[in-house]
């Protein structure tokens, strides 16, 4: 074999087919915040789907790889926030911190790689509306399992794209899980109307028009009880945020920032507004609390919050506070007038419960695993604040000034299930706190800020979101943005949001049974594409016998 067709095969081989796919998935990202092109994610699914069904892909190695090139491509493009974080503030040289960002890219692409992995090896090609349901399951079962195993990363999932699209009110029924559905159902059925499959052209419109009027937000009900809200956005520089000398700075200008404000119901703090734990600043929190209950107000405040640890040894408790004798959170509480009645007395103790400890820890920035080994290898596994315990799964709503919050931290906004368990049917507000700061004048804040719109949808709730450096934004029950404050600006966003009565289809029921029915789907495609696929062997078995016995 000479080398130009040597080359040639190559290139049409492993170049031409996965370059493709990288590209599809680069396009892919232009569906998320900032950018926000709702075309990019269907157009790009319908060039992986195509690629599926090329005359060269007719092995599950292939297939795979294929899924590999676009993830790579989506989280790569989609993703490239983080590299913010670990070169700036992770101190680890640029080569690693590529290589790490890689990395991260290639275990994300896994799961797209899995789902065109199972939909080759149970495909059956003259049954296209089959072939539809075992993508649409394998890509949403992965997409699920992406978003649990290894603490979970659902970061750019696909339901996302369509967070203030056509589709987004069908997130009050089905969850942005569902409407990773409708993208895949919508992709596959129209490569096959552009392959001139009756069948799927009219189940494409079908899907199209359904989705569309899907939809339980006419039962959520807005009230005339509204709140007066002042959120804080203090633009505190991440290099200075856990400084031992910028700890009073910072929450005195927090301070500064939210006395005017005294005659608001609410006040607002970002995540550790008050970089310093409880302990350290307890009088100082009393004299909040005194103020905000004076001017018949409350603040709400992120804060590292510290409780001893349960039958500790008393050669160990004995000693300083540290985190062999006690338990750190990343926390958020109340201060000031908890009630809708005056009350200037105010209501903070040590062990008040008016309190969130965040559950979803944010690995090597919250929690290092296998701390012992990888602690001493780089700054990077020693950053500030990276050992903090795990809070309770469900937790009570915070009350202030007579009205309900279910919090969420910072990352935790992504966890669908993980909010609507903390959320009640007397829920007033969503809020979601954050600090932003790490990713810098990167898109990470504004997919941040559009994983937030999504829980509004879902859960039928207004959404009040702040950060230090932004994006510090109001959202209605619908997702949609209705007063926010410029990025990396001092600044205080005053609004007065009415509350919302009634439950979404989606609050009521959450996404499981929706998994359940979607992996039980993908169960059934694969034992009929086995079966399928036997017997195809079987017939391709017994005619090779009869052409070789006429021969």
């Amino acid at each position: 074999m000479g080398l130009p067709p040597m080359l040639n095969a190559l290139q049409g081989r492993f170049f031409i087919l996965p370059a493709i796919a990288f590209l599809a998935g680069i396009i892919a990202h232009l569906g998320f915040a900032p950018y926000d092109q709702q075309w990019a994610v269907p157009v790009s699914l319908i060039a992986l789907f195509a690629l599926l069904h090329h005359h060269k892909v007719n092995s599950v190695g292939t297939a795979f790889g294929l899924g590999l090139a676009f993830g790579c491509g989506l989280f790569l493009a989609g993703l490239r926030w983080v590299h913010v974080s670990l070169d700036i503030f992770g101190g680890l040289p640029l080569i690693v911190t590529l290589i790490l960002m890689l990395l991260l890219a290639l275990y994300l692409a896994l799961y797209p790689a899995l789902a065109c992995y199972l939909f080759i090896k149970y495909r059956q090609p003259q049954w296209p509306l089959f072939n539809v349901l075992l993508f649409t399951s394998a890509w949403l079962v992965t997409e699920y399992l992406r978003g649990i195993v290894l603490t979970g990363f659902p970061w750019l999932s696909l339901g996302y794209s369509q967070t203030t699209g056509l589709y987004s009110s069908a997130a009050s029924v089905i969850g942005m899980l569902g409407l990773s559905a409708i993208i895949c159902l919508l992709s596959t059925l129209a490569f096959y109307t552009i392959k001139r499959h009756l069948k799927s052209a009219v189940l494409l419109i079908i899907v199209a028009f359904g989705s569309f009027s899907l939809t339980s937000q006419h039962q959520l009900i807005e009230q005339d009880r509204s709140v007066n809200l002042a959120l804080i956005q203090g633009n505190i520089e991440q290099s200075a945020k856990w400084d031992a000398k910028a700890m009073w700075p910072t929450i005195t200008r927090y301070m500064d920032l939210s006395r005017e404000h005294f005659d608001s119901d609410v006040i607002i703090w970002p995540e550790a507004a008050m970089p310093a734990v409880e302990g350290w600043v307890q009088d100082y929190l009393k004299l909040m609390d005194s103020a905000a209950a004076f001017n018949d107000s409350a603040i709400i405040t992120g804060i590292i919050g510290r409780t001893s640890k349960k039958n500790i040894a008393p050669n160990l408790a004995a000693k300083p506070p540290s985190s062999i004798n006690h338990d750190y959170f990343n926390a958020i509480m109340t201060v000031g007038n908890a009630t809708d009645s005056r009350n200037i007395g105010g209501i903070y103790q040590p062990s008040h419960d008016n309190r969130y400890y965040k559950h979803q820890l944010l690995p090597i920035g919250e929690f290092v695993p296998l701390q012992s080994l990888l602690r001493p290898l780089a700054p990077l596994f020693n950053l500030p604040m990276s050992s903090f315990a795990r809070g309770d799964w469900a937790q009570n709503n915070l009350t202030a000034r007579g009205f309900k919050f279910s919090p969420a931290i910072c990352y935790e906004i992504a966890f669908g299930d993980l909010v609507r368990a903390n959320m009640k049917s007397d829920t007033d507000f969503l809020l979601t706190i954050s600090n932003d700061a790490w990713f810098g004048e990167s898109i990470g804040p504004h997919q941040h800020m559009q994983i937030a719109q999504m829980r509004a949808v879902e859960l039928g709730r207004p959404l009040i979101r702040v950060t230090n450096t932004g994006v510090t934004a109001i959202v209605d029950q619908y997702g949609k943005i209705v007063n926010k404050l410029p990025q990396f600006k001092e600044a205080v966003l005053r609004a007065n949001v009415k509350t919302v009565t009634g439950e979404t289809f989606f609050y009521r029921h959450g996404q499981t049974p929706f998994v359940i029915l979607f992996g039980c789907l993908l169960g059934i495609c694969m034992l009929a594409g086995h079966r399928q696929n036997r017997l195809t062997q079987k017939l391709a078995t017994i005619n090779d016998g009869y052409s070789l016995t006429k021969d």
